[in-house]
């Protein structure tokens, strides 16, 4: 099972170092934007931030995105493996042990939660590496 948290975890840490790019390559904010609004036209601020939008996008964000988004789609694949191991164990002791099925199940609930949470954890670590990338 520790193998199996261990992936799931693992596209979480490998998602750090994205965060970290992305915050170096982020330009540092001048002025505030109630600054910017108030020191010329709306029209001329409007025009401005269609140009910023337009920005392309470097290499190493590209490449950090899809290994982000490779990472999220791992720990999902890693999650599901992990649970529907935990749920085959259990109902191949169920099947040998019929009477000791109540005392299996609870467990069992416990280490899939525990994986799912993993998971999701994961999950949410890849989605906000995105979210600061760009």
């Amino acid at each position: 099972m520790h193998k199996v948290i261990a992936l799931v975890c693992l596209p979480a840490v490998l998602a750090l170092p994205v965060i970290a790019l992305a915050e170096a390559e982020r330009p540092a904010p001048e002025a505030t934007v109630k600054e910017q609004a108030a020191s010329r036209p709306a029209a001329e601020a409007q025009v401005e931030k269609k140009e910023e939008a337009k920005q392309p996008v470097s290499l190493a964000k590209a490449v950090g995105v899809i290994g982000v988004c490779l990472g999220a789609g791992l720990s999902a694949i890693a999650g599901a493996y992990g649970i529907g191991r935990v749920g085959s164990a259990c109902i191949d002791a169920m099947a040998r042990q019929p009477e000791a099925s109540g005392t299996m199940f609870a467990p069992m609930v416990v280490a899939a939660a525990m994986i799912e949470g993993g998971m999701l954890f994961a999950i949410l670590v890849c989605l906000l590496a995105v979210m600061m990338a760009l």
